[in-house]
This record gives C-alpha cells, sequence and structure tokens, in this order.
C-alpha cells in the first residue's frame, strides 16, 4: 500500500524543525528512523498532512559524556548504541536490552528518540529510560524542558510531547562499580515485540545487600510500568535468588495486565514473576 498524499520538508537544524512545526500547527509528524511511522503511513493508519524527516539535522546525533551520566542524542541510531563503548560501560541496562530489539536492519534505521516517542507499551527503550529514572530533554518553541518517565510516557502510544515540540536527548545516569543490571523478555519470535519484558537496576553493597532498586515492567499496561512494592520488597535486603523469586510474586500480583491475542492477564503475570526471578538471578552473577 502507499500513504496518502503529504507535505514533505527536510530541514538541516533543530531551529528549522521547529519552526516548520509551527508553521504545520500540529498536522506534522517527525520522521527519525521511520520503523514504525512508516509502516503506519503505508497501512494509512497515519495520515499525518506534514512530514519533517530529521534524518538530516546532525546535531542531534551523538554521544557524550557529561557530569554523572550519559547524553544520548534522539538520532543516535539504535545500532550505534548498541555498538558504543561508552554505552556498554556507562549504561549497561541499555546495551543489553538494545539487541531485544526487532533485528540488525531495524536497529540499523531505528533511533533511540523515536523509539522513545513512539511510546509502544510493549518496547524495550522506554522500560530502560523508567529503569534509570532518565532524563528526557524536550526542546519547544519556549526552549528546553525536562521529564521524567513517569511524566513522559501518558498511554499507549502517547507522551507528554506538544504538537510543537521535539524530543532531543535522553540523559542516562551513569552506573557505578556496586550496580548491577538485567533486562530479559519473552517474545514469540526473538525480534518481536515482548509479550512481558524486565528491566533491572539494582545497586548491591559488598555484603550484597541491595542499597536501591528499580523494576519496570513491559507488555504489562499502557507504557512502562514500574514494581515499587518489588523494589521495596528487594531494598534493604540481602540479595539472593530467593529474595527475587519473592520480588518476582510480589510484581505478578500489583500489576493488571491486559488480556489479548498474544496472552492472557493470567499468564503475564506469570512470565513476569519468572521474568523478575529470571534477571535477579543474572545480576547475582559475575557478568551483571
Amino acid at each position: 500500500m502507499k500513504p496518502a498524499p503529504f507535505e514533505y520538508h527536510a530541514p538541516r537544524t533543530l531551529d528549522e524543525v521547529l519552526a516548520r512545526l509551527r508553521q504545520a500547527g500540529g498536522e506534522a509528524k517527525l520522521l527519525a528512523g521511520g520503523q514504525s511511522l512508516v509502516p503506519a503511513m503505508n497501512l494509512r493508519l497515519a495520515r499525518p498532512q506534514v512530514l519533517i524527516d530529521l534524518g538530516r539535522v546532525s546535531e542531534l546525533d551523538y554521544i557524550r559524556e557529561a557530569n554523572g551520566h550519559l547524553a544520548v542524542g534522539a538520532l543516535v541510531h539504535q545500532r550505534a548504541a548498541e555498538r558504543s563503548d561508552a554505552v556498554r560501560r556507562d549504561v549497561p541496562l541499555l546495551a543489553r536490552a538494545l539487541p531485544f530489539i526487532g533485528h540488525p536492519a531495524i536497529r540499523n534505521r531505528g533511533t533511540i528518540g523515536g523509539s522513545l516517542a513512539h511510546a509502544d507499551p510493549a518496547a524495550e527503550l522506554p522500560a530502560v529510560a523508567t529503569a534509570l529514572d532518565a532524563d528526557l530533554v524536550i526542546a519547544g518553541p519556549g526552549g528546553q524542558r525536562v521529564a521524567k518517565p513517569s511524566e513522559f510516557f501518558v498511554s499507549y502510544f502517547t507522551t507528554s510531547l506538544q504538537p510543537d515540540e521535539v524530543l532531543v536527548e535522553v540523559r542516562l545516569p551513569r552506573a557505578t562499580s556496586s550496580m548491577r543490571s538485567a533486562f530479559v523478555e519473552i517474545s514469540r519470535r526473538h525480534g518481536d515485540f515482548a509479550i512481558v519484558g524486565v528491566a533491572l537496576s539494582v545497586d548491591l553493597d559488598s555484603g550484597r545487600r541491595c542499597r536501591a532498586a528499580r523494576v519496570a515492567i513491559v507488555g504489562v499496561g499502557p507504557g512502562p510500568v514500574r514494581a515499587v512494592q518489588a523494589e521495596r520488597c528487594l531494598e534493604g535486603q540481602v540479595a539472593s535468588e530467593a529474595l527475587f523469586r519473592e520480588a518476582g510474586q510480589i510484581a505478578a500480583k500489583e500489576i493488571d495486565p491486559p488480556s489479548d491475542i498474544h496472552a492472557t492477564s493470567h499468564y503475564r503475570r506469570r512470565l513476569t514473576a519468572v521474568l523478575l526471578e529470571d534477571a535477579g538471578r543474572q545480576v547475582l552473577g559475575p557478568s551483571a
């Protein structure tokens, strides 16, 4: 199928992008990697009157080390982040989650910012941002603002981005030597969206006591879901397989996943418990 007719623009700077957005008056869509928007347009599920291609805005394509965090520009391709030494060293949870996204051909085109702004409830990157409590930097006509994941992800495929705003950067806290992380998911085939996925980040002291924990789950709600009660179960306790098993059971009880053609609500709860236990087993291992 072919998309409905649209007006196409390919600006070269962020200022030009913002100007085009203002001119479009809320009728524009931003094209980053195009791995979700282009199929939706071809199926005519999306019919933007104006398409603004970000592909030539090179100022949004960077990975930088900054004070306590790694700044990743919105136009960094997922494959480039996957191959980045800085990502592997400073944000291992992101490095672990990226290979679960589609296939290499998809990650060669898909961008970090595009996936976050698309806000698919089964996508991996929103869970990573939530588990790390990332800062999402947004540019608009009034300047820049920073949103936390809990503010940014609103519902299914919906964020707090306004029609005249652009996600320009995600700031991910750099891991310390005491931090451990894991990303696990179950899908029908490798590369498919997750039926359920779990992102886990914990800070363990020298005696393996858990000083802090963040658990984000995908596929169980309208966006990434934090398992707050499971985090409380972990914090202050000495980490063990039994503790993560208990946390998994608690997480399964505190979520309210939907049933659909892929899985029942009961199955998703069961998967959540198993996956959190598995993620815990990984963070106890030497490679976490």
